[in-house]
């Protein structure tokens, strides 16, 4: 809980406000892009905060390339981030949370 996932494309914030194709999961922090075109060919990363916490982070950009063959593969694209139901920490530890991506 507390929370808040938001996805960064070249750097820039990614804005959603009137993107039907685009949608962040708030519950899982997953990025879904339908009909993908070529202005959406760049870098995606993931950066989670917490306001309890105050802290921001961001994981590691994942480029996004358009195949030239227009073969989608044995898996359909998609960029999603997954995180464990809980995590437990102690005060003034250090938890990491990971962003990754899967497909072609």
């Amino acid at each position: 809980p507390g929370l808040s996932y938001t996805w960064l494309f070249n750097n820039n914030t990614l804005s959603l406000r009137e993107d039907s194709r685009r949608f962040v999961s708030q519950a899982t922090g997953n990025l879904y892009l339908a009909k993908v075109e070529p202005w959406d060919v760049g870098n995606y990363t993931c950066a989670v905060s917490s306001a309890e916490a105050q802290r921001r982070v961001r994981g590691p950009p994942t480029a996004l390339t358009l195949r030239g063959d227009g073969v989608m593969g044995e898996y359909e694209p998609k960029i999603e981030a997954r995180f464990p139901e809980t995590t437990y920490a102690a005060r003034g530890s250090s938890v990491r949370l990971e962003c990754f991506a899967l497909g072609k």
